[in-house]
Order: C-alpha cells, then sequence, then structure tokens
C-alpha cells in the first residue's frame, strides 16, 4: 500500500515548537521510525506551510495514495483543503497530535472530518502510527 503523510503549517516545527503540547521529536526522526515499523509500506511525507502546495499534493498523489493528513491550522479553516480531499475522493484518517478538545474552542471544529475515515487526536506523534496501522489492516472494510 502507498500512503502519504501530508503535514500542513507549523509541523515542520516539531521537535522545537512547545514541546509540552507537541514532544520534543523531529518529524523526520519520527518518520524514520515510522518507515521501520511498516517496512512493506510505501509511506511518502510531504509538509508545506502553503495551502496551495498541499492542495496540489492532495492532487498529485490521491490517485495512487491514501492518506495520514494532519492539516495542523488549516483543519479549522480550510474549505478549500477539504473540496480538494472530496473532489478527488482521497482516502484519509485525520490526525492530531494533542488532544484538540481540551484545546481552544475553535480547534473543535474539524473541515476534513466529514470525508474521513476517521480522525485520531491526543496520542502525540502515535496518531500518525494508528492512522497507518489502520489504514494497512482495515481501511478496506471503512464506509465512509
Amino acid at each position: 500500500m502507498q500512503i502519504c503523510i501530508l503535514n500542513g503549517p507549523n509541523l515542520n516545527l516539531l521537535g522545537q515548537r512547545e514541546p509540552d503540547v507537541y514532544g520534543n521529536t523531529s518529524f523526520d526522526t519520527y518518520l524514520h521510525t515510522l518507515r521501520t515499523q511498516f517496512p512493506h509500506a510505501q509511506i511518502d511525507y510531504f509538509q508545506s506551510n502553503i495551502e496551495g502546495e498541499i492542495i496540489d499534493a492532495i492532487h498529485r498523489f490521491a490517485p495512487t495514495h491514501s492518506f495520514v493528513i494532519n492539516g495542523g491550522g488549516y483543519s479549522h479553516t480550510s474549505v478549500a483543503i477539504a473540496d480538494a480531499l472530496r473532489g478527488t475522493q482521497a482516502r484519509f484518517v485525520e490526525v492530531h497530535i494533542s488532544n484538540i478538545y481540551a484545546r481552544e474552542s475553535f480547534r473543535h471544529q474539524l473541515l476534513f472530518a466529514p470525508y474521513a475515515i476517521g480522525v485520531i487526536t491526543g496520542f502525540g506523534l502515535h496518531s500518525y502510527r494508528l492512522a497507518i496501522s489502520y489504514l494497512l489492516n482495515y481501511a478496506d472494510q471503512a464506509t465512509n
């Protein structure tokens, strides 16, 4: 299976930004761990702070890949990314590192979630591992 992890704005700062919320491991370090844990999956990675680049990545990868998407702040604000996910009929699991429901109320609205197989929030970087495990083992049974 081909999976693209798609990270939105400021997630390039993992390991540096608010370690009490996001931990102290960089995503590059964690990506190596994921690829080691799932050697039979092709795990591609794309991160951007620019909304249009994220949309272009969805268009590029959607025909061949399932996604694990952490849209960062765009998860709560980007109708355009939600439209790209819906328009390409991308198969994806939405993830969030922190428990968004224990944070500011504006983070409680997720614009991608209605089109997702499911949402995983609050398990730190392990949210990505849980999403990949689901895609590899159960996604064919999903009825989103």
